[in-house]
């Protein structure tokens, strides 16, 4: 695999793993209320479910998934009731004031299990990443080239950026922390957070395949 057929590679998955989406609306939300450092165990997450759609579409069973309509469906409702259940929880809680005292508090409250497995279910409730890899990695696959050393590389790439993205918007979060800590602006945010997730949930249950 030639140098610049990497980069190209690279720079498709980051665009697309970059843009604003429920995972990263988490990672976001999670470097608020954690910090980016407590947030990594979100962006293990992330990663973990990342590298298993992936493989799946290099499998060639993502095929199977875009053929299959109600298995399609079954996943992304129950990603939307998700995606839905955390923007009422995030609407409904007492309290996001954005202070490093408020942060650290938060920290406690929540394990790092915890904040893994819920990136994880976000992350594995969209079924269009599956989607996305099986039509995009085929244009990246040499048939004269190892398959194995191949998987390895595109592989690597992908949890490499789908990490760095999702700290990016940790980092982000966390940064807001420090610029805005007064509690009428964390109100604010706490209610475009949870609006934003409510509707992600109904623009995924309502988007067509």
């Amino acid at each position: 695999m030639s140098f610049n057929f990497i980069m190209m590679f690279s720079m498709t998955v980051f665009i697309a793993s970059i843009i604003p989406g429920p995972s990263m609306l988490l990672a976001l939300t999670h470097g608020i209320h954690y910090g980016a450092k407590k947030s990594m165990a979100s962006a293990m997450g992330n990663v973990t479910i990342t590298f298993i759609q992936a493989s799946i579409s290099i499998a060639g069973l993502g095929t199977i998934l875009m053929a299959s309509e109600t298995a399609f469906q079954l996943i992304k409702w129950a990603g939307a009731a998700y995606l839905l259940y955390i923007g009422i929880s995030i609407l409904c809680s007492s309290e996001m004031s954005l202070s490093t005292k408020n942060l650290n508090r938060s920290t406690k409250k929540n394990s790092l299990t915890g904040m893994y497995l819920q990136a994880a279910f976000v992350t594995a409730g969209n079924p269009k990443a599956i989607v996305f890899f099986t039509a995009v990695f085929p244009q990246f696959i040499d048939p004269g080239m190892a398959y194995f050393y191949q998987f390895c590389v595109l592989m690597t790439i992908c949890t490499f950026i789908a990490f760095s993205c999702f700290m990016i918007y940790a980092i982000c979060g966390q940064k807001i922390v420090s610029l805005f800590s007064k509690d009428m602006v964390g109100k604010h945010i706490k209610r475009i957070i949870g609006s934003t997730f409510i509707g992600a949930a109904i623009g995924l249950a309502a988007s067509n395949k």
